[in-house]
């Protein structure tokens, strides 16, 4: 075991960033920095995953050091089965990301790669978390690399879709910080209590808020999360964020910082604010069914490649929404593995959009036809993860929606079968979509004689796409590798709800969590 190794793979993006900057006379000496330093940061993440004990729910790798005492507020960071899975994720996604833009990113590019990597370590500080104030900084401080990240190596439109995005999730922040503090307030007013800000003192504390003021609570969370989601009908930032930003960002937007707002609204909501958490279940399960919908409609009609794959994520992220708000076992697990098929199969995506346009310079779908002879191992990958994202058996995409839907048909909070029925009309819609952006692209009547000049994938490129689909098809075939690790952490939040629900005081003890 390596020590502090938590603390190692949070900071090293950091020092690396730093090191990136040194290095900044030389873009090939920026770039080799910053692929070395994430790789070996993914290297050390592997020792959490390994050495994760699964039959323990309770917060491993735990690093606590006292930071603001005067309000009780320290750097407090840990993992259970549910993050530890999202800071494996981050920290392989990274250095797909870095690998891609070796040629694509010509300009600024120490301080592209010194943004991704800052970006990487405020994600497992996101993950990792257990002191909510600590959370909120690591939370905001996100926004500082992904504005530039947007901002600079963007599209013609990139500062309005920065600015977009920088208000949408400030908004949704300020509410946040402000039901922190009165959360911190709430738990000073108990018998012999403190302002605090720790998580796993805020466990047994929040539940025990009354109804009314809980509500408040959990909307003030809930709508940071959902805009970050993003949620029908708070998503319409993603899109131009997605078209807008270079094929770095989008694959870092869509594989991890979306994931960002389903985590909160385990962590945050599904813990502090159980009672809350059963009287908002159905409207926030309506909002994913809407979304999967909406979602899909709205990505047939899109001529745009990447402007499609961006509204499909709105589909997919609705999907998540209903398994977590299902409150079951098999709806949270199927809701979080397929978070992490949502980071490989829509990064996958977007990485081939971007490769794509690297030779062509355009995703508009009529621009495209007859790929699949003319460059044949792009149209391979591209098969595959297509059908991932589609959720063909076999694959990652159909483990996490099979078990979102058999969860939410079992569910009691929900205790209807529409949801389900309803939401299964997104796969195929998703089918449609998907399949028929396909065909025109790969398989369609070659409307420009460019597309007959296109080279086929370089061994980088095929490099950073056969790890990637590795994983899909582990998954699809053997998902126990992953659901395994995370079972008893969402087991132990299940039976929280369960008792609130049967109307059992919650006496889980401080040590415990």
């Amino acid at each position: 075991m390596i020590p502090h190794v938590l603390n190692v793979v949070l900071f090293l993006p950091l020092i690396g960033a730093a090191a990136v900057m040194l290095a900044r006379r030389s873009d090939s000496a920026a770039r080799w920095t910053g692929v070395v330093f994430s790789l070996l940061t993914f290297v050390l993440s592997l020792e959490l995953f390994f050495g994760y004990d699964a039959n323990n729910p309770a917060m491993q790798f735990v690093e606590k050091v006292s930071w603001i005492p005067a309000l009780n507020v320290s750097y407090h960071v840990g993992l259970d089965g549910i993050s530890m899975l999202l800071v494996v994720l981050t920290t392989f996604i990274t250095p797909i990301v870095l690998i891609s833009s070796w040629s694509s990113i010509t300009k600024n590019v120490p301080l592209y790669i010194a943004m991704m990597l800052i970006l990487e370590t405020a994600m497992i500080g996101v993950f990792s978390s257990l002191d909510i104030f600590l959370f909120y900084v690591f939370w905001e401080m996100i926004l500082i690399p992904m504005y530039f990240i947007i901002g600079i190596w963007g599209g013609k439109n990139r500062i309005y879709a920065t600015v977009k995005f920088f208000i949408y999730t400030m908004v949704g922040s300020l509410l946040m910080l402000i039901a922190i503090i009165w959360l911190g307030y709430y738990a000073s007013t108990m018998p012999g209590g403190e302002f605090t800000t720790d998580i796993t003192m805020l466990f047994d504390i929040a539940p025990t808020i009354p109804l009314g003021i809980q509500g408040w609570m959990f909307a003030a969370f809930a709508l940071s999360f959902l805009i970050k989601v993003p949620a029908f009908p708070l998503h319409t930032w993603l899109p131009d964020a997605h078209v807008e930003a270079p094929t770095g960002g989008s694959v870092i937007l869509a594989g991890v910082l979306l994931k960002m707002g389903t985590y909160g609204l385990i962590r945050f909501n599904l813990q502090l604010f159980p009672q809350a958490s059963l009287e908002f279940a159905s409207f926030l399960s309506v909002l994913g069914v809407v979304g999967i919908i909406y979602g899909a409609l709205v990505s047939m009609v899109q001529k745009d490649v990447k402007k499609l794959v961006a509204y499909s994520s709105v589909s997919h992220m609705g999907f998540i929404l209903l398994g977590l708000f299902g409150v079951t076992v098999t709806g949270l697990q199927g809701g979080l593995i397929q978070m992490v098929n949502h980071g490989l199969s829509t990064g996958a995506l977007f990485l081939i959009v971007g490769m794509i346009y690297d030779r062509r310079h355009t995703r508009m779908i009529e621009e495209f036809g007859g790929l699949a002879r003319q460059i044949p191992i792009f149209a391979t990958f591209f098969m595959i993860v297509t059908l991932s994202s589609i959720g063909l058996p076999g694959l990652n995409g159909f483990v996490g929606e099979f078990l979102i839907l058999l969860g939410s048909f079992q569910s009691d909070v929900l205790g209807s079968p529409w949801y389900v029925v309803f939401a299964a009309s997104g796969v195929v819609f998703a089918a449609v979509y998907m399949l028929w952006m396909y065909q025109r692209v790969v398989f369609g009547v070659s409307r420009n004689p460019e597309n007959e000049k296109l080279s086929d994938l370089s061994i980088r490129e095929i490099g950073l796409l056969l790890p990637v689909v590795l994983f899909i098809v582990w998954i699809g075939v053997y998902p126990s590798t992953f659901l395994d690790k995370t079972e008893s952490s969402v087991q132990r939040v299940v039976e929280k709800l369960e008792k609130v629900q049967r109307g059992e005081y919650l006496t889980t003890s401080v040590s415990e969590q």
